[in-house]
């Protein structure tokens, strides 16, 4: 399975699912979070009004309104603390849940952006090692065919993924 690494605002590609990482509140808020609630247009917060949060690991779906999807997930992940919390096992969850959340509707295609990499201070390869290794593992298990892409935002997201990936 081939994950693809493009760079730019998630909210500008096209795709069934569009992934964010949301708070635990799911009410919207800054970085990609809060790019992809301005694009989709307030529907997508009224949406999020039926939900009561949503736990760290785990994840939501809802429709993309104004966006270049038919879904957005919202995927919650941890605060990074010391990397000894429980960290990496709630970052992989996400992932997978986002995976299992976009193959229960039958999705061809998935964005992801660096989930917990932002505000929430994961260190970045750790976080993109995480995320490699939780989506190809989570697409394995379920047999997950579709078409996977992490959207990196800034040039150092970018670079970091490419080696990761690519070397």
């Amino acid at each position: 399975m081939k994950i693809e690494v493009l760079q730019g605002d998630i909210t500008t590609f096209e795709a069934d699912v569009i992934v964010t990482a949301a708070n635990s509140f799911l009410r919207g808020g800054g970085g990609v979070d809060g790019a992809v609630h301005q694009a989709a247009g307030p529907e997508l917060l009224e949406e999020l009004k039926r939900f009561n949060g949503c736990e760290t690991g785990d994840a939501v779906i809802t429709n993309a309104y104004d966006l270049n999807a038919k879904y957005v997930i919202h995927a919650v992940g941890p605060i990074y603390e010391d990397g000894e919390s429980g960290e990496d096992k709630l970052l992989a969850s996400a992932y997978k849940k986002s995976i299992l959340l976009a193959k229960s509707v039958d999705a061809k295609s998935i964005l992801f952006p660096a989930i917990s990499t932002g505000v929430y201070g994961y260190p970045l390869k750790t976080a993109l090692t995480i995320a490699i290794d939780s989506i190809r593992k989570a697409c394995q298990e379920n047999e997950v065919n579709m078409k996977v892409a992490m959207v990196c935002f800034d040039q150092e997201t970018y670079q970091v993924m490419s080696e990761l990936l690519y070397t």
